[in-house]
């Protein structure tokens, strides 16, 4: 790969975890999960537990 095609991998990188950084920092979850995203195979349990865990800030939001 050329110094163009890292920029360009950068970029989307960047483009796409910036999102999914503050989709689970508003779940209640620390901003590092992003790095578990961008390993394949824990990518997959990465988005296993958020489907199927309950969310830090549902569980604050029921307290009374």
């Amino acid at each position: 790969m050329d110094e163009t095609h890292w920029a360009s991998f950068l970029g989307l990188l960047i483009g796409l975890g910036f999102p999914v950084y503050k989709i689970i920092r508003k779940a209640g979850y620390n901003g590092w999960w992003v790095v578990f995203g961008v390993v394949p195979i824990l990518n997959l349990l990465l988005l296993w537990i958020f489907a199927f865990a309950e969310w830090p800030n549902t569980k604050r939001s029921e307290m009374p």
